[in-house]
């Protein structure tokens, strides 16, 4: 297991790398494309949709994020539409997580459909517009919720006691999620200063907060964002767990799927870029 989980990291990143550190930031938005794709297959599986209906809806996902691409979208997607995402993503994680896994598999398929491809389709565009603002802004966002997932695990490893969501994912603990926090709050104010003593050329997501909000207003931020982070993860555990599956997929040998690995990354991308519209 540990053999595949190494070989399937270094593949990814000798794909990742070269397209993120492009130039341009159409290499990365289509090498994302491809990944959000087989991210919509799974999420068509596990509600529902197998064989050639997961097939169907990975390609109204690739139709929909292509269609952006060609509209540059990528680069020029209004404002709010990233607050609506982030109010869509706050209502419905919310109505899921209360529901619990049971109460999932009630709502309509086709709803539960629409559901995945709206929120895929908007973490890609948020991902693409991300890399459009710069390396510096894109690599923030993504350290931040590295930062908040390898802590919480941490944490929970070594403080956990209360459990977080047992119904949804009975690992995770509030003691993971105060110590995920803190390592945000750490990251930012680390950032902040590299980029102050570095002087960036593009901003990054924390240096943009601060400048426009302020510390407290910023301190607020991160805590919505790192919170978003353990929301993303929750969801589609449920979503797993309603359909009795243990990864989303095994596109990934020793990862799981790809769902698996962006889940946290799907609500934080568009909220960064709402906060950072401030």
């Amino acid at each position: 297991m540990l053999k595949q989980r190494i070989i399937t990291a270094i593949v990814l990143l000798a794909i990742l790398l070269p397209a993120l550190f492009s130039s341009s930031p159409w290499p990365f938005a289509i090498v994302t494309l491809v990944l959000i794709t087989a991210a919509g297959w799974e999420w068509g599986r596990l509600n529902d949709a197998p064989g050639l209906g997961s097939w169907v809806l990975g390609g109204l996902l690739a139709l929909g994020c292509a269609g952006a691409l060609a509209a540059h979208w990528t680069t020029q997607a209004p404002d709010s539409a990233w607050w609506l995402a982030a109010v869509l993503w706050g209502l419905g994680a919310t109505f899921a997580l209360r529901g619990g896994p049971k109460a999932w598999p009630r709502l309509p398929r086709s709803l539960r459909w629409v559901i995945g491809l709206v929120m895929l389709w908007a973490a890609w565009l948020a991902l693409s517009q991300s890399r459009a603002l710069g390396l510096n802004f894109v690599l923030s966002v993504f350290a931040l919720v590295w930062a908040a997932d390898i802590a919480a695990y941490a944490g929970g490893r070594a403080f956990g006691r209360n459990k977080l969501a047992p119904t949804v994912s009975p690992g995770k603990t509030w003691e993971g999620a105060i110590t995920g926090t803190a390592a945000v709050l750490l990251l930012a104010a680390a950032w902040i200063a590299a980029d102050r003593a570095y002087a960036a050329e593009a901003p990054s997501l924390y240096t943009l907060l601060v400048s426009h909000l302020g510390w407290p207003s910023t301190l607020l931020a991160l805590l919505c964002l790192a919170a978003m982070s353990v929301v993303g993860d929750l969801v589609e555990s449920l979503v797993k767990r309603a359909a009795g599956a243990k990864d989303s997929s095994g596109l990934l040998p020793g990862h799981g799927g790809v769902l698996d690995r962006v889940d946290a990354l799907l609500p934080v991308f568009p909220l960064a870029l709402a906060l950072a519209s401030l």
